[in-house]
């Protein structure tokens, strides 16, 4: 007798172990299956365990139904495991509500478990519980930072742009900017000295250089989400010195393009740049006009540079002249320019004020924050509208722009308020047409600590060929 039950001991192992082994091997293939209500049921009105015949007792890893591009089970050990179960298990087979509501509402419409609707910068998921899940990332435009403003006395206006609109913070200071802050070396170079009289310097209260000098100071252009402004406002500038400085006989605007193909020494196109290495460009190799080589904003990511389409070769003095055809076929016209090296201002705002009025726009780092993006109107100072949210509500990045003039008015209370009138480089329906105005001698958003200026590389010759070329047309 005793023998006997030993055997059947034995035995009753022997077939548990199996058993057990065989049910780790399968319960590991089905929780390697992806779960399904993990995603969402997405079909929870189907007919799977009913169409099938019936619901397996236990566990049985046979007891499946197609579903979509997996299986389902009906078998009553799903329910335990990893909630593979098919959507009218819990009907079918034990005759009660699924345990996951699955549905969620929005603007009077049902949305299913594991679906999503972009609410601006944030993705959100109808979760298992009938809640929406959403992101939580700072978006480019928030509507609370725009009231925060207007209601405020900052002096400035905000307003909601449809280009930012569904772009996070992080994206809009990783694409809408794309000057690298300059090196040690570069930010300790020489400021050139200024002699300022104060008896015969008359700096007028306001000055624009587009009203000195009509038809030669050049609108803003759009840098889309080409972070590259380092090439946005080098072109700008020069385009404007020498304008300028050849009195009107060439007016080239210089292709951004140009120096974002080409200029690939340590640049990264529209992936950022160096202000220098534009600068060291423009004066060794030149760059064609906008009309030869035209913008082409990125269309799959802001990385993307496309090859160099223009080359130039020396033709002696100093000067070059393109290898090959412009890229546009609108014009044939694919001269050359270039500037001298860039020099330093002070960053006193005097000397600043000199320097445009006697030799045209300068170009000048800004550090831009995240209620820039939003400005409309007024005298731009950052604001502490973001202070009390987390802090990735509160981030900065390095812009460059150009400077054009300056002015003064009367604040609220009856003192002056000075300001720069400065072009940005986000199109013209973008603060005003294009252009904004930022609190001057303050060092607001450090736009005073790194000035540049620069001279076209300009001759007789040239102006003469120009002027020719115009007259042709």
């Amino acid at each position: 007798m005793k023998l006997l039950l030993a055997i059947a001991v034995v035995l009753l192992l022997v077939v548990m172990e199996g058993m057990a082994a065989r049910g780790t091997s399968r319960r590991t293939k089905r929780e390697l299956m992806s779960p399904l209500h993990m995603g969402g049921i997405r079909d929870p009105f189907g007919s799977y365990c009913e169409r099938r015949g019936g619901c397996c007792p236990g566990r049985d890893d046979q007891c499946t139904v197609p579903y979509l591009d997996t299986i389902c089970y009906c078998d009553l050990f799903c329910n335990r495991t990893v909630s593979d179960c098919c959507p009218d298990f819990w009907g079918h087979c034990l005759g009660i509500s699924p345990p996951f509501i699955g549905t969620c509402e929005r603007n009077g419409h049902k949305f299913l478990s594991g679906q999503t609707y972009k609410d601006n910068c944030n993705l959100c998921t109808c979760g298992t519980t009938g809640r929406w899940e959403c992101e939580q990332q700072a978006c480019l435009i928030e509507r609370d930072l725009i009231q925060g403003v207007n209601r405020g006395n900052y002096g400035w206006r905000a307003a909601n742009y449809s280009q930012f609109y569904g772009m996070s913070l992080d994206e809009g200071l990783r694409y809408r900017l794309g000057t690298q802050r300059p090196s040690r070396t570069i930010m300790n170079m020489n400021e050139m000295q200024m002699n300022m009289d104060s008896q015969n310097d008359h700096i007028p209260q306001y000055f624009n250089a587009a009203e000195k000098w009509p038809g030669k100071i050049h609108e803003p252009l759009d840098q889309g989400n080409c972070a590259a402004s380092w090439a946005f406002s080098t072109a700008a500038v020069a385009s404007d010195r020498i304008s300028i400085q050849s009195m009107g006989h060439m007016t080239p605007q210089l292709s951004p393009q140009n120096l974002i193909s080409c200029d690939t020494r340590n640049q990264g196109g529209c992936a950022g740049g160096r202000i220098d290495g534009a600068w060291w460009y423009l004066r060794r190799r030149g760059v064609v006009t906008e009309e030869c080589y035209p913008f082409s904003a990125p269309q799959q990511t802001p990385a993307e540079v496309g090859r160099c389409m223009m080359q130039s070769r020396s033709v002696g003095r100093g000067k070059r002249q393109a290898t090959a055809r412009c890229p546009s076929t609108h014009t044939y016209h694919n001269d050359i320019y270039q500037s001298t090296p860039p020099y330093r201002l002070s960053s006193n705002e005097k000397e600043i004020m000199k320097e445009i009025m006697n030799n045209g726009p300068v170009q000048a780092i800004l550090e831009v924050h995240e209620d820039f993006f939003v400005y409309k109107s007024g005298i731009y100072k950052h604001t502490d509208v973001s202070s009390t949210k987390p802090p990735h509500h509160r981030k900065h990045n390095t812009h460059s722009v150009r400077i054009i003039g300056w002015g003064e008015e009367r604040n609220y209370d009856g003192t002056m308020k000075k300001y720069w009138i400065a072009a940005n480089s986000w199109g013209k329906n973008w603060g005003e047409n294009g252009y904004f105005r930022i609190a001057r001698g303050e060092n607001e958003c450090e736009i005073e600590a790194f000035v540049i200026g620069v001279w076209g590389r300009v001759t007789m010759e040239d102006m003469q060929n120009h002027h020719h070329h115009n007259r042709r047309k």
